[in-house]
């Protein structure tokens, strides 16, 4: 039997009809993963488990039992994040051979809603990258066009939903990759306000900017899912605990005032920037104009601020990344040095240096050079100064605004390797996606526009903290257009 798939309340109405529904569609995503396997985007597939647990969800739905608001849903999971019983190993060496002993909040509450976790998709190593290729295991390519990069840190997790192997996936954002991604493949990506889901089981980069993000092919679906992870969790302090579960927003969604004019702003210097490909700028002031026409508030104002966020944020990750990468030291798990005749700083020196990949040593270095004495006042506590006057600005701009746009990436995906001998231009092309990650607000890709190349690219949209509902209903809004 043939099966598609256009979205999780289509889907769910064609279960209704089909009683090995769930079944079906795993075979069906099966048979797509092996098929696109050259993409690389999955480090291990569950072939067994998720056709067991797609015939026992049959099953119960058969017995009239109750179902879950995800009931039969496929999910892809970055390789940071915790299934239980299933190997995680931030595809890196230093992790090799390492099993989660938990789930992940996120991925406990997929389960508890019925969802379907069909494997573990392919990342920078550590989260660490623009392009998915400083993976131990491989770049992963761009469903569109092989030749290109997929977008990083979560290339594998944006390209399963791509190439129609996942309905929707799970990956992290730190300073942009789920949004980059999901830009470069043409899928929506959300990175939720930082403190409304659980980083419980999601391996720490930097601390203070990770977030657990959702790549799908509609606004519906993410905003489906993100309704079932998000939420209050003891095993997490830096969850907000004030803030209400974000339950059933999916529907909210069909219940949206059409009429309703938007405060638009933009960054007059993120769109004059030099760096900023001419096609993206022209779709982008295309779009801002034919929203002026439609009744919407529609202005630019000016944000000084943005040539420092780039450094401001890279001093401030590596910083958190070098004490946290600390505990990988080989003596509790994972890699470990071959030989046993050496002393214990040696021993550390050599299975770290063997472990870590070549971007993830330099950021330890980088984070361990700016911590370190006579140079903390100097770099790290200017970068949070930094960070401090971008909230505070960030907050004036929602005073005034419901909505802040920016593109989300200066170029559409460029070739593989292209990149990859300069690490300033790799960190300079997170420009427009860090500003989310340092203030902590919610940001959106939208795959809107197609480039001459013939790469997809998106806009990004912005809205104040926990004001997810309201980004939602605006970006399902744009994607009607």
């Amino acid at each position: 039997m043939k099966f598609e798939f256009h979205s999780i309340a289509a889907y769910n109405g064609w279960l209704k009809h089909h009683p090995d529904g769930c079944e079906i569609a795993v075979r069906h995503y099966l048979g797509e993963i092996g098929r696109q396997g050259r993409l690389n985007a999955f480090l291990e597939v569950y072939h067994e488990e998720a056709v067991a647990r797609a015939v026992e969800l049959d099953e119960r739905r058969r017995r009239g039992a109750p179902v879950g608001k995800l009931h039969g849903v496929i999910v892809a999971l970055k390789d940071v994040i915790a299934h239980k019983g299933h190997v995680m190993t931030a595809s890196s060496k230093i992790l090799e051979g390492f099993t989660s002993i938990y789930d992940a909040t996120a991925v406990a509450r997929l389960l508890a809603e019925d969802a379907i976790i069909i494997g573990r998709n392919n990342c920078d190593e550590f989260a660490m990258g623009s392009t998915n290729e400083n993976s131990a295991f491989g770049p992963v390519l761009n469903g569109r066009d092989p030749r290109r990069v997929p977008g990083g840190s979560s290339g594998g997790s944006a390209v399963a939903v791509q190439a129609g192997m996942a309905m929707v996936s799970l990956g992290s954002d730190t300073g942009g990759s789920v949004r980059q991604p999901a830009d470069f493949c043409g899928v929506v990506g959300l990175k939720p306000t930082y403190g409304r889901v659980s980083r419980y089981g999601l391996i720490a980069y930097a601390s203070s900017f990770d977030q657990i993000g959702i790549f799908g092919r509609n606004v519906a679906d993410v905003a489906r899912v993100l309704a079932v992870i998000s939420g209050a969790d003891e095993f997490d302090s830096t969850v907000a605990r004030s803030v209400p579960r974000f339950d059933d927003a999916d529907l909210e969604l069909g219940k949206i005032d059409r009429n309703r004019k938007y405060r638009i702003a933009w960054f007059r210097e993120a769109l004059d920037h030099p760096g900023l490909d001419p096609e993206i700028r022209a779709a982008i002031m295309t779009k801002l104009e034919q929203w002026r026409g439609e009744g919407h508030t529609v202005q630019a104002i000016g944000f000084d601020l943005l040539d420092y966020i780039v450094p401001a944020y890279y001093v401030l990750t590596t910083a958190e990344a070098s004490s946290n990468l600390a505990r990988f030291d080989g003596v509790r798990y994972g890699y470990r040095t071959p030989g046993q005749d050496m002393e214990l700083t040696q021993f550390y020196k050599r299975t770290r240096s063997e472990g870590f990949g070549r971007e993830v040593k330099r950021r330890i270095l980088l984070g361990t050079f700016v911590l370190s004495a006579g140079y903390y006042d100097a770099y790290f506590t200017k970068a949070q100064q930094v960070r401090q006057r971008v909230v505070d600005h960030t907050n004036l701009i929602f005073n005034n605004f419901d909505i802040l746009i920016l593109p989300t990436a200066p170029t559409p995906a460029f070739e593989l390797g292209e990149k990859m001998s300069d690490p300033v231009a790799m960190y300079l092309a997170d420009i427009y996606t860090v500003y989310a990650n340092l203030t902590g607000i919610p940001g959106i890709s939208l795959p809107l526009f197609q480039h001459t190349s013939g790469m997809p690219f998106g806009i990004q949209a912005m809205t104040s903290r926990f004001k997810e509902l309201s980004l939602l209903q605006f970006s399902h809004l744009m994607m009607q257009q």
